[in-house]
């Protein structure tokens, strides 16, 4: 059992509450952890524009996860390390997206592209990242920017199969997984919340076992797998909380402040 010196969070559902409230309680466990002198950052599934409002208030110096992990950037949002889905991985699941019937969007580094702006999810989106859309009704000339497609749809149980049914076709050529119930994420090939989680180790030169993670949904899993705590939030799916070390309260419940305390009471009794 290692002593932990650095630990990643999930954003929607583990670091905010399920309003995407950023409490005074969350802000005061990041704050124990500085103290501790305990690194701190963060991964989601979000573009680096949506990550950008957590770094001054949570004094983060470290680099950002975003896209599931797949993009590394600076607390500025200057790109340190970028991946890219291939072209025909793009065309493989729009397409799919369409013969479902799910929303696609297109996300490249530093815009969002959709296609209609009916979608149900929308404007969840555009208040969550705070950022607006570009409408655009062709994605093929995007087809080799693309940082990450996102299939949205309220039938969470069509968003499961089509889950399924994506990844077997894309097979390794990107990864398709779900950052939330709605949310269908397709991003590049190799690149996970899990390799963050090992990127981050050897910028800072510890151990994985030294992280760790916090998180909810199945694009946590990747993390859950590398890392030396993994921690799932009391929201969380069965099949997360079957993979961590420790269950914490609900996001509602100040779940990741009783986390940090946890993590922090184990580093006090090594």
């Amino acid at each position: 059992m290692s002593r932990i010196a650095l630990v990643i969070s999930d954003v929607d559902g583990t670091l905010l509450t399920s309003d995407k409230r950023l409490t005074d309680q969350t802000r005061a466990a990041v704050a124990k952890l500085r103290q501790a002198g305990l690194g701190f950052t963060l991964t989601s599934s979000r573009p680096p524009v949506g990550m950008r409002m957590f770094s001054d208030p949570l004094g983060i110096t470290l680099p950002l996860g975003p896209f599931n992990g797949s993009s590394i950037v600076e607390p500025s949002l200057a790109v340190i390390e970028q991946h890219l889905i291939p072209a025909a991985a793009v065309k493989t699941s729009l397409d799919l997206l369409e013969r479902y019937g799910i929303d696609a969007w297109l996300f490249t580094n530093d815009n969002w592209y959709i296609r209609r702006d009916d979608g149900k999810y929308v404007p969840h989106e555009q208040r969550t990242i705070r950022f607006d859309p570009t409408r655009l009704d062709d994605f093929a000339p995007l087809a080799d920017k693309a940082c990450k497609i996102v299939g949205a749809s309220p039938d969470f149980a069509l968003v499961a199969r089509c889950e399924q049914e994506l990844q077997a076709a894309l097979g390794d050529a990107a990864l398709a997984i779900r950052s939330q119930d709605y949310y269908l994420d397709v991003t590049p090939p190799g690149q996970s919340k899990g390799t963050f989680v090992q990127a981050m180790a050897r910028r800072l030169g510890i151990a994985t076992d030294a992280i760790a993670t916090l998180g909810d949904m199945q694009n946590d899993l990747a993390m859950f797998r590398v890392s030396g705590l993994p921690i799932a939030m009391g929201n969380a799916t069965d099949d997360v909380k079957r993979l961590a070390s420790h269950v914490t309260a609900t996001n509602d419940d100040a779940g990741f402040a009783a986390a940090i305390d946890f993590i922090l009471a184990r580093n006090a009794q090594m």
